[in-house]
């Protein structure tokens, strides 16, 4: 059974590497790469082996989860559109947990699917910390004996593991998920600026708002960073405009319109330009402060 053989884990950036930790800690016999190979060390000292290439993850295991940064990365580490993608995907289990356009995933579990592997999405909700807690949730699409399995691999690092259908189901309920998000977290920016600007107490701003039926655990997490101007990275500037950039994409496709997404969109993009690409993607207060300075 795949859950207790060894799991292949490529992609360890700063979701990545705690998703991948929480699988060690569980004991699950785990192989990791990652192209920048320094981000192996944490998951060498925990127990996991370390591969020398991605090539060696395929061959050492029966399923592979990928948790890269997008599709061009993902074509790259398979080796898609050449010989070398049937060796790798024959007979094994591809879980993407990363964040992908819709019809990227649907094309690439055909392949994967025509080459004689298997494919299930397993997009997640949440950011850094719930990654590090072993909190996410993770959003699954495939077929029905794959996700019964897929759901004891990825117990250690998701809290609750909803089945969404078939390819591309899940990713596309991801971005819908993350379409609330992104508003929302720009809505309490927005607030806060407000707040700041007519100089109020923020530690009472904060009380009513804990008191109040919008709390949340992102307002929660994202207040306390707004309060005391902490840009460090959770959720970054650059992931959040590639978010919204796949779910606009998404939406133009299927002739929905996107307001707010689409004032977001700017923000975000805003603050990329302002050097901000690894921030927090609370940052965005600095564009809403560019705009207020240029207004006054």
């Amino acid at each position: 059974m795949i859950a207790s053989e060894t799991i292949g884990f490529i992609g360890l950036g700063a979701m990545g590497e705690p998703m991948a930790l929480n699988l060690v800690k569980a004991g699950t016999p785990l192989v990791v790469w990652n192209r920048t190979p320094a981000r192996s060390g944490i998951l060498a000292a925990a127990g996991a082996a370390v591969a020398s290439s991605g090539a060696e993850v395929f061959a050492r295991s029966n399923a592979v989860i990928l948790m890269l940064a997008d599709g061009r990365a993902t074509d790259a580490v398979l080796q898609r559109n050449e010989p070398a993608f049937g060796r790798r995907v024959e007979g094994r289990l591809v879980i993407n947990m990363a964040t992908t356009a819709p019809r990227y995933s649907k094309a690439l579990g055909a392949d994967i699917r025509a080459a004689g592997g298997r494919y299930v999405e397993a997009p997640v909700s949440g950011s850094r910390k719930p990654a590090e807690a072993g909190r996410l949730v993770a959003m699954l699409a495939g077929e029905p004996q794959d996700l019964a399995l897929v759901r004891r691999v990825i117990a250690p690092m998701c809290a609750n593991a909803m089945d969404c259908g078939r390819p591309p189901d899940a990713l596309a309920m991801k971005l819908a998920i993350n379409l609330f998000l992104i508003t929302m977290v720009t809505g309490l920016v927005e607030a806060v600026h407000f707040a700041r600007r007519h100089d109020l107490d923020l530690a009472k701003f904060r009380a009513v708002l804990d008191a109040g039926p919008m709390a949340s655990d992102v307002s929660r997490g994202k207040l306390p960073k707004l309060i005391a101007d902490d840009l460090a990275v959770e959720g970054a500037i650059v992931n959040v405009l590639e978010n919204n950039r796949l779910i606009a994409a998404a939406a133009r496709e299927a002739g929905i319109a996107s307001p707010l997404l689409d004032v977001c969109h700017a923000l975000y993009g805003e603050t990329l330009s302002l050097g901000l690409g690894d921030a927090d993607m609370v940052a965005v207060i600095r564009a809403i402060e560019r705009r207020t300075a240029a207004a006054g």
